[in-house]
């Protein structure tokens, strides 16, 4: 029988590969990235700076934005980045944990393996433990009333605690929670969309100063340059497309000017062209007109801004392209494309339209309150005193947002502070004295692998972990269901007492999504480089 020679360089009969040092080679990469993002983990876990190539800074300590930054060479510990995408995408919390989970799972793997145990065998046993794991959890979880706030915000402020800006979280939780109800109908809901809430971004001030708007803010003043108003009350709002400036003409022709009257001529047409347009503004009823951004040519001119304040007009320009549908379902308006389709039926409506200057610098924003909002939107004005901060914020009242619309999606609470993990672990490894064969190795191991969270936890935290773990393994066999770590008590001590919560569907999918990729990655015996 012929023999080969493969990519790991051992000699294999009939040419099937054992692929032993391609699987240690895999779960070493793996376990690196995880490593890499452990210390992040909980309350008292540290932030990472990132400088990206075009020499931007980034801080943060979410697991989804390190992983998502970071230059991963190895196909495998991609893998891992894609885990914690996924993990973004289905809960929007417990990206660091999945990735801490999956690498002890490996790690627990590498054991199993050199005891001699089959890495199939090992995959679905690991997807048994997984599917009791789940049942466990369900079984201690606590169902949760969307109309009880208190409780959201409990399980908000948990998120909140290993933020970078869980100091000011007393003013964030509330926020990221009354945006989301504000947007679902909390009796059906199934589902929330979060791009039903803008987030608009202000440096100035303080991250306490962020506020909740129902209605919508511009991150840009009104033109006033021409002398047009700052503030309207019972505005009609028009959202028009076309631009407020003269035609160009192509960009292969030219317009010879050869002497004074063709050029009063020129200029007296244009003035007529663009006074035409205002005046079917005008006798649309609109008082307010929001511009949309131009590339081809200019959106407006400082003749149209004259003629549109001589009207007594408020002008707002530089609208994005992509705000455009985000407007439109909160004013209730539509977009106008050309200015012969203006119309009263296409105009949005707010009780009050006004410039508003923002504490702590001199920006100036546009809000819009008092809208009929049929679309069922929300806005939030972030502060924050430099972009950095900003950024951070930003990417937290998102992550608090996704931890409501997990309590939407599947609702159940269980205790945070390593709870669910160690209660697991105890179950499993009740479960795993009954189990027989490799079985019962395989589901030990697996148990063992989640006090992952609670040990890096209390590491992180600066407490003694082994000592830690072991009382809280007590606690959990003698009953105390919701027994976690507190970091600021440094003691183990009820979690539902505390109020520290987080919604079921994080931790289930977590540990669904890290044994799924692990079971992927034993799965792989060789390593083929296609050029």
């Amino acid at each position: 029988m012929p023999e080969f020679q493969s990519r790991s360089g051992e000699t294999t009969l009939g040419g099937t590969s054992k692929g032993k040092d391609i699987r240690t080679s895999n779960i070493q990469a793996a376990k690196a990235v995880a490593t890499a993002i452990r210390t992040s983990l909980g309350p008292r876990g540290m932030d990472k700076m990132i400088q990206k190539s075009d020499g931007e800074v980034l801080i943060s300590n979410d697991g989804a934005t390190i992983l998502s930054q970071m230059q991963v060479m190895h196909p495998t510990a991609k893998m891992l980045v894609e885990l914690s995408k996924s993990q973004d995408i289905e809960a929007g919390d417990g990206t660091t944990t999945v990735c801490v989970i999956a690498g002890a799972l490996l790690d627990a793997c590498g054991q199993l393996l050199n005891k001699g145990i089959h890495p199939t065998q090992i995959a679905s046993s690991f997807l048994r433990a997984c599917k009791q794991a789940e049942t466990i959890l369900e079984g201690i979880s606590k169902p949760v009333d969307l109309t009880d706030r208190q409780s959201l915000i409990n399980a908000v402020t948990t998120c909140l605690s290993s933020k970078v800006v869980s100091q000011n979280s007393d003013v964030l939780a509330p926020i990221a929670v009354d945006s989301v109800l504000g947007v679902i109908d909390a009796a059906t809901a199934t589902n929330v969309d979060l791009r039903d809430i803008r987030m608009v971004q202000q440096v100035g001030g303080t991250i306490d100063d962020t506020e909740l708007v129902d209605g919508i803010v511009f991150d840009k003043g009104c033109k006033k340059s021409a002398g047009g108003p700052s503030k309207v009350q019972d505005a009609k709002i028009a959202l028009i497309q076309f631009c407020l400036s003269a035609p160009k003409s192509d960009m292969e022709n030219n317009v010879v000017v050869s002497d004074y009257a063709a050029m009063d001529r020129l200029l007296r047409e244009e003035r007529k062209h663009i006074l035409g347009l205002c005046k079917k503004i005008k006798k649309s009823g609109a008082n307010v007109v929001l511009i949309q951004k131009s590339i081809l040519r200019d959106a407006y001119n400082e003749l149209s801004l004259h003629f549109l304040a001589k009207m007594d007009i408020m002008v707002v320009t530089d609208i994005e392209r992509n705000d455009v549908e985000f407007i439109s379902r909160t004013l209730g308006c539509q977009p106008i494309a050309h200015a012969d389709s203006m119309s009263k039926e296409k105009l949005g409506f707010a009780a009050s339209v006004g410039e508003v200057s923002v504490a702590g610098s001199g920006h100036k924003v546009v809000k819009m309150t008092g809208v009929k909002n049929p679309g069922k939107t929300m806005t939030v004005l972030l502060r924050g005193s430099n972009k950095l901060v900003l950024a951070e914020a930003d990417r937290s009242v998102h992550d608090a947002q996704c931890v409501v619309r997990s309590l939407v999606k599947k609702r159940f609470m269980i205790a945070g502070g390593g709870a669910a993990e160690a209660e697991i672990s105890l179950k499993l490894k009740e479960l795993s004295h009954g189990a027989t064969g490799m079985d019962a190795f395989c589901m030990k191991a697996f148990a063992e692998a989640l006090e992952v969270v609670p040990y890096t936890l209390a590491e992180n935290a600066g407490l003694n972990p082994i000592n830690i773990v072991t009382e809280l393994r007590k606690a959990h066999a003698d009953g105390i269901k919701g027994a976690g770590i507190n970091v600021k008590k440094n003691k183990i001590t009820d979690m539902y007492d505390e109020n520290v919560l987080q919604p079921l569907l994080v931790s289930t999918s977590a540990i669904t999504l890290a044994t799924e990729t692990v079971g992927m990655i034993l799965k792989i015996d060789d390593m083929v480089v296609v050029m």
